[in-house]
């Protein structure tokens, strides 16, 4: 089974998305919005650049390798 997008909304109101892997274990998680139309549209985003996407690797241990 694939991983999924769960929608969930605050205690404040804002929406957020948490991408789950196949086992429930959360993945990454979005920061609020206001609107539901904003958090699909995120979504919408995360799954146009993810696969495409380059890593990009700033931690300490990448510039200490170096």
């Amino acid at each position: 089974m694939a991983g999924r997008f769960v929608i969930v909304r605050d205690d404040d109101g804002a929406y957020r998305f948490r991408l789950t892997a196949a086992d429930g274990t959360v993945v990454a998680e979005s920061p609020a919005y206001k609107h539901l139309k904003g958090v699909v549209e995120g979504i919408h985003a995360v799954r146009e650049n993810a696969a495409t996407g380059l890593i990009v690797d700033r931690s300490s241990t990448a510039r200490e390798a170096a």
